[in-house]
């Protein structure tokens, strides 16, 4: 579809969690179409993770998005599904690669939310191709359990926080989950959180630089417990890291139940947004420096540098394996 003006930011850019929606949707349908193919129980496949995903190019108002996907695994519970973005600009005919993503679904009962259906296979052409995604499955099982295990962090409040402080830029946006934003099963959508996981994170990034900012890649997400309809949901965002020209955004998504299972409130979603500041003229801005004050921001922030530490690394890999 066309992007219009309410899909981006005052500069023109498409926000990442218009795209970041998009891919959900295409990786809904497919899945879903996938697990209702054989006869027996219908289903809703609900998103479970997304692995990282990177923004390669910015996409504007105007363009054409593309969005295409298809299942490359699947387990006896679950869906891998491969989603690749292209950016059209229709005026003259160019198009580039915008994302790429990896999404893992489950199939949901239309009878009982909390059944999870037996998914059916697929054919693969070689049998590495089963083994790889068997590799994939068991590091995404491994990861999303350590998450949930950390999980237990609130933001807080901070009175006259100085600038360029964690405490400055942190932000939380509240939404009562609505119809329409709910699957057939009464749940929300995962593309309709993580838009507003990337809204949340694009004002912490707008409040500590003061420039134009952009979505430049996604941290795996993990949806650790579904959100109903009826549920209050608290989106946080706060700094962890910053280098010379980026920064990392801790997201979490809090749900409190009020309509017809009463509960305490629990961590539903958690994801480590990276944004990048650009000029006017979309030209990369360095990024002022992360003032940490407390232990724990001393403490996260060296766990995110040695995130961008690591994705450096690979992303260095990479580029030498293709220049090979």
């Amino acid at each position: 579809r066309i992007m219009r003006p309410d899909d981006a930011n005052i500069a023109g850019n498409v926000h990442g969690g218009t795209i970041l929606k998009m891919i959900e949707e295409a990786g809904a349908i497919i899945s879903t179409r996938h697990c209702n193919s054989q006869a027996g129980e219908p289903c809703v496949a609900a998103l479970a993770r997304v692995e990282r995903t990177d923004f390669l190019s910015p996409m504007c108002i105007g363009e054409v998005a593309n969005v295409s996907a298809e299942i490359s695994y699947t387990s006896r519970h679950s869906v891998e599904v491969q989603v690749n973005v292209m950016s059209e600009n229709i005026l003259t005919g160019a198009k580039r690669v915008t994302n790429k993503a990896t999404l893992w679904y489950v199939p949901l009962s239309l009878k009982n939310v909390n059944k999870v259906l037996e998914v059916p296979p697929i054919q693969y052409a070689r049998k590495e191709q089963e083994d790889e995604g068997k590799k994939r499955y068991e590091e995404q099982k491994l990861d999303r359990l350590e998450t949930k295990q950390r999980n237990g962090d609130v933001i807080l409040p901070v009175i006259n926080p100085e600038p360029h402080t964690v405490g400055y830029s942190q932000s939380s946006l509240i939404h009562l989950v609505g119809p329409s934003d709910c699957t057939l099963l009464g749940f929300v959508h995962g593309g309709v959180t993580m838009k507003l996981m990337d809204e949340v994170a694009g004002i912490v990034a707008a409040r500590h630089c003061k420039t134009n900012i952009v979505t430049a890649s996604v941290d795996a997400i993990n949806f650790h417990e579904k959100i109903k309809k009826g549920c209050v949901i608290t989106v946080s965002g706060r700094m962890t890291f910053t280098s010379n020209k980026s920064m990392e955004i801790e997201v979490f998504v809090d749900a409190d139940p009020f309509v017809d299972e009463p509960r305490e409130r629990y961590r539903a979603v958690s994801a480590f947004f990276t944004y990048v500041s650009l000029s006017k003229e979309g030209k990369p801005l360095p990024v002022p420096q992360l003032l940490t004050e407390t232990e724990d921001e001393k403490r996260r922030f060296e766990e995110g540098k040695g995130r961008y530490l690591q994705t450096k690394a690979k992303r260095q890999a990479q580029m030498q394996q293709a220049a090979q």
